[in-house]
């Protein structure tokens, strides 16, 4: 019998080591994951009740709350990728499927890498100026989504872009052969093919909206306060219109202050809660993509 095999060879030492090497990274990064999540768990679930995340933080009622934070957390989020995501999937679009390639590609290609890599504080500084004191926007919550729209618009493009690279040319050769137009070859085809690139994009554009902090601190502010509502539906609507026009600070830059002030139990619970809601969004994001992309 020939030993000299495939499956021998298989076998080799150097190919078993290597396969080990893999499986202990892989643990060792779901392992770290979960000690983060397990340890801020740990420390701050205690501090997470029903006033903690219906209340805001006041002297005289002797509450500790982060409603307000929650709900500018969630304006932030929702403003930036109504904004954000049209945008950077649009432009990839172009760029992928319409320029034609050459030093204008490569060149807007550069710049948003470029944009990837610039310090969040150099975002916050620019946005502080331009949209701020610039455009009249003050401290608000618009000033900082407006800020963190530039932030991750290289993310979801760039993703968008090579997502769309995987999507096979015969797709597009086959669905223009049989008379479709290019919009909606693109609509039809692409675009649900390159679906799970596209919301790996967000998903890592949401993540860096909900950790930014320092760009906040010089846009949004740090207000943690909520609208006074009243009995009127419409007062009530414009009320949540106006506070994207007013400063807010998000769950990020409440956490920070209160490890400014040794509150670290707050700090913790606050944690515990932004862990959830990542995890949440995800999860939405992704069954909002495979609907769209079943139908």
């Amino acid at each position: 019998m020939n030993k000299d095999t495939l499956y021998v060879k298989r076998k080799r030492p150097t190919d078993m080591l290597l396969l080990a090497a893999i499986y202990i990274s892989a643990t060792l990064a779901v392992a770290l994951l979960l000690g983060i999540i397990l340890y801020v768990f740990v420390k701050g679930i205690h501090t997470v009740n029903w006033a903690f995340l219906t209340t805001v933080t006041s002297a005289r009622k002797q509450t500790t709350g982060i409603a307000g934070n929650l709900l500018n957390t969630l304006y932030i989020i929702v403003i930036t990728l109504l904004i954000a995501t049209p945008i950077g999937v649009g432009s990839a679009i172009y760029l992928n499927e319409y320029a034609k390639p050459g030093k204008l590609v490569s060149l807007i290609e550069f710049t948003t890498e470029t944009l990837s890599g610039i310090p969040s504080i150099i975002f916050g500084l620019f946005g502080m100026i331009f949209f701020g004191e610039t455009l009249g926007f003050g401290y608000s919550l618009l000033t900082g989504s407006f800020t963190l729209t530039l932030m991750v618009l290289p993310l979801i493009t760039r993703n968008t872009q090579e997502a769309l690279r995987t999507v096979p040319d015969s797709y597009r050769t086959g669905a223009l052969g049989m008379g479709s137009t290019k919009w909606h070859m693109i609509r039809t085809i692409l675009l649900p093919s390159s679906m799970p690139g596209i919301v790996t994009g967000i998903i890592l554009a949401l993540g860096r909206i909900v950790g930014e902090s320092a760009a906040l601190l010089f846009t949004a502010g740090s207000d943690y306060k909520l609208p006074k509502f009243t009995g009127a539906f419409g007062d009530n609507l414009a009320k949540l219109a106006h506070k994207a026009m007013e400063s807010g600070g998000t769950l990020t830059i409440e956490l920070y202050l209160q490890m400014q002030k040794g509150q670290y139990d707050n700090a913790f619970g606050i944690g515990c809660v932004l862990i959830v809601i990542v995890l949440i969004l995800n999860l939405l994001t992704k069954l909002a993509a495979n609907k769209l992309r079943r139908e």
